[in-house]
């Protein structure tokens, strides 16, 4: 039986990620930028609230219209980005490919060291980071993230998107391709510093 009222050492964990909400002024676009980016579909929409699933969660994505909602204001303080990964370095390449084809085109791309991440904004000027993780592991993503080398760059290392895919046509391995160049300190991206310009 638990104990509800035992002393707090450490709250308990949830056991996942459940979904994301968002409030827009731009419903439509955003519905539709969303089913498209994730290859997704409604579980429920109504003319002011959809909720958007691409696995089995019943809905990953919440996107409403609320009267009196302004537009996002990019240096505020707030959720930065959302993240979805992807199982291996090619299934992100394709779904770059992809969306490219669909004139969704990433604003960045850095290998961070823990993952190999592509950037975009959706119709409001939220940040989606879709990735891949470079480490088998979470433990050895961990070292890593404690090591000198992090340290000196927890930001990461500009790449090409279609220098990855190019790499991965020669018959590159991932493993080769996923291990960070170093290219010594660095500040914060302009991309971080001015969002949407």
């Amino acid at each position: 039986m638990v104990d509800f009222n035992a002393s707090v050492q450490n709250v308990k964990s949830p056991s996942a990620l459940a979904h994301v909400f968002l409030r827009t002024n731009n419903f439509t676009k955003m519905v539709d930028f969303y089913k498209e980016f994730l290859g997704g579909s409604a579980a429920f929409e109504s003319d002011h609230i959809c909720f958007i699933s691409y696995d089995f969660e019943h809905h990953r994505i919440a996107i409403a219209t609320i009267p009196d909602t302004t537009p996002k204001k990019a240096n505020s303080c707030g959720l930065e980005h959302i993240a979805f990964t992807f199982d291996s370095l090619s299934d992100l390449a394709l779904a770059y490919r992809q969306r490219k084809q669909l004139n969704m085109k990433p604003f960045w791309s850095v290998n961070h060291g823990p993952t190999t991440s592509i950037y975009y904004y959706d119709p409001d000027g939220n940040q989606i980071e879709t990735q891949v993780d470079n480490f088998d592991t979470p433990e050895e993503a961990t070292t890593y993230m404690l090591s000198e080398e992090f340290a000196v760059n927890p930001i990461g290392t500009d790449f090409d998107p279609e220098d990855l895919v190019a790499r991965l046509e020669s018959g590159e391995s991932e493993a080769s391709i996923k291990k960070r160049i170093d290219c010594g300190p660095r500040g914060t991206p302009d991309y971080i510093l001015n969002p949407g310009k």
